[in-house]
């Protein structure tokens, strides 16, 4: 019930001062994705509703590295991917999903999904089978690792190089909890803004993205032009 009403707030927000421009009520220097950057809760300040202190500092290490700023693009931190994610755990998408057996965790991917565990338990597990790894691999948090061990950390996950059940963790495989964070970390950077990430449609204006415009009919026939309008999210704002 709070995310929802966290949800609805932020959209009241948004939409009334992207529907400013709309009524000819003009706001000196601020364009509409200034507004929504305005409305988008503040990484810095915002309270997890899913993940524990320990565990969103995990969160925010490591999607920094998974689409870090590096001047090709708004970075996950910027544009509030960890946020997305934290959200969409605590939500439907963290709990709702079918549990009924029997599994083989050892069949291969074209089997489906394989796993007695919903999202938020891979989470809650994954990290903290993680944490034991990089404490007894490098004798620190990952959060407090240098950049390039980070990244190594991230590489061996992906590689399923990490050991969890020499951790604790004997049914998630570190391959599964990497595709996990990596989806959703690709899903925050480019979802539509009403979902808690793409922080003022960052990400969208990076890649070119128009959004969710209703209509193209003027652009189809005009080949070889670029398209010169900003994004669109579902709430109205502009790019």
């Amino acid at each position: 019930m709070l995310l929802a009403k966290q949800t609805s707030r932020r959209k009241f927000l948004l939409s009334s001062l992207i529907a400013l421009p709309a009524m000819g009520i003009a706001v000196k220097g601020l364009s509409a994705a200034a507004a929504a950057e305005m409305v988008a809760p503040s990484l810095e300040s915002y309270t997890p509703t899913f993940f524990t202190p320990a565990e969103w500092t995990f969160v925010l290490a490591a999607c920094d590295r998974l689409i870090p700023a590096d001047g090709r693009g708004p970075g996950a931190l910027e544009t509030n991917v960890p946020i997305f994610i934290d959200q969409q755990l605590a939500g439907d998408l963290g709990s709702e999903i079918y549990l009924e057996g029997p599994f083989d965790v050892e069949a291969p991917a074209t089997m489906g999904y394989q796993l007695p565990y919903t999202p938020q338990e891979i989470y809650r597990k994954g990290i903290a089978a993680l944490e034991s790894w990089c404490q007894s691999t490098y004798g620190q948090h990952f959060a407090l690792l240098a950049l390039k061990q980070r990244d190594e950390a991230l590489k061996q996950l992906q590689a399923g190089q990490v050991d969890f059940a020499g951790h604790g963790e004997r049914v998630l495989k570190a391959k599964l909890f990497f595709s996990e964070l990596l989806n959703h970390s690709r899903q925050g950077w480019l979802a539509d803004p009403i979902y808690g990430g793409n922080k003022g449609m960052k990400a969208w204006i990076a890649i070119g993205f128009p959004g969710a415009r209703a209509s193209y009919l003027e652009w189809v026939a005009q080949h070889n032009v670029p398209y010169p309008l900003g994004p669109v999210s579902l709430t109205g704002q502009r790019g």
